[in-house]
């Protein structure tokens, strides 16, 4: 069953390739550069107000290794909070189902990187950061009204 307004292009397998492609490019010049690069988010609702970005390491739930993926982010005080939006797909991210498998995750912003434990924000702080996430970046709305199933948004508290 597909959400209203979602276009029919999302269920093409080239948008999730080109997805996974766009990811794998982005993390690869965030890593050789130390954050430098790669670190800002200017597509769609960001073209004007560009989102930092930071790089999610998990670990897989079946291979074992480790995956890193970038992700726009939010800071809450000394917590990370990121969207497992995948632009609206139908279906949550596979770095989410890993940190279901595994909360151990590690976040680098820029240069820096710190150990966390993750967690789904439940109703009530999901209440409380949905407004600031959509503050942030505009698109997380749309993509909310394009899928079925609830976006998750996952908290990161340092280790």
């Amino acid at each position: 069953m597909k959400a209203e307004n979602r276009p029919t292009q999302l269920d093409s397998p080239i948008v999730s390739k080109a997805i996974k492609l766009g990811s794998r490019l982005n993390t690869a010049l965030y890593k050789r550069s130390g954050g430098r690069l790669g670190r800002t988010w200017r597509v769609g609702a960001a073209m004007r107000n560009p989102v930092d970005v930071c790089l999610l390491t998990t670990i897989g739930r079946k291979s074992g290794q480790p995956r890193t993926v970038p992700l726009l982010y939010l800071s809450d005080g000394d917590t990370i909070v990121v969207v497992a939006s995948q632009g609206g797909l139908p279906s949550n991210p596979a770095w989410y189902l890993n940190l279901r498998s595994n909360p151990d995750v590690s976040i680098q912003i820029g240069s820096q990187t710190g150990e966390y434990t993750a967690h789904t924000a439940n109703e009530r702080e999901r209440e409380r950061l949905w407004p600031r996430l959509v503050e942030l970046y505009a698109d997380f709305d749309t993509y909310k009204a394009w899928t079925e199933r609830t976006i998750p948004a996952v908290i990161c508290t340092p280790r």
